[in-house]
């Protein structure tokens, strides 16, 4: 189950990894642009831009499970949410929204380290296919200490000053 806290983190502009496997236990990730915590945080939907996609929606659809890295580029916080596949489907015209604000976001964070808002906001993100997925596990992704550790209901540390 995904909390406020947790919530508040996924959607915030970090970066996504989505990950797969085909049926011959291929992997394959893929970007996302956008995250979204559904009603009661036991489900969770990620966008991924269609041009990118590539083998993706196939490995998704043969496996049914997914893993989805989240990721602050100032600090390296990071959590990654497994899951099985509840839905994959092209989004919505509000959804489109979400992955706006979210690149925003993502840009804003990633000039912190360096990177120029005007090369995230060039990445070809529409239109998207929407994965949901049933949470089934969080991790604590963060270098150090506890990485790899089950993260349970866990708030992520405070972002540091």
């Amino acid at each position: 189950m995904i909390s406020l806290d947790l919530s508040a983190f996924l959607e915030s502009g970090v970066s996504i990894l989505l990950a797969s496997r085909d049926a011959r236990l291929l992997p394959d990730c893929v970007r996302a642009v956008g995250a979204r915590v559904e009603a009661g945080g036991a489900e969770l939907t990620v966008l991924v831009p269609e041009a990118s996609a590539g083998r993706c929606p196939g490995a998704l659809r043969e496996s049914g499970r997914v893993a989805v890295m989240f990721s602050r580029p100032t600090d390296h916080q990071s959590i990654q949410v497994k899951g099985q596949v509840a839905a994959l489907a092209p989004a919505t015209a509000e959804e489109r929204a979400l992955v706006e604000r979210y690149t925003c976001a993502l840009a804003r964070e990633l000039a912190l380290v360096g990177v120029p808002p005007r090369l995230t906001l060039r990445v070809n993100r529409w239109p998207c296919l929407a994965v949901r997925l049933r949470v089934d596990g969080l991790f604590v992704q963060t270098p150090g200490p506890g990485a790899g550790a089950p993260l349970g209901s866990a708030v992520p540390p405070e972002r540091a000053p």
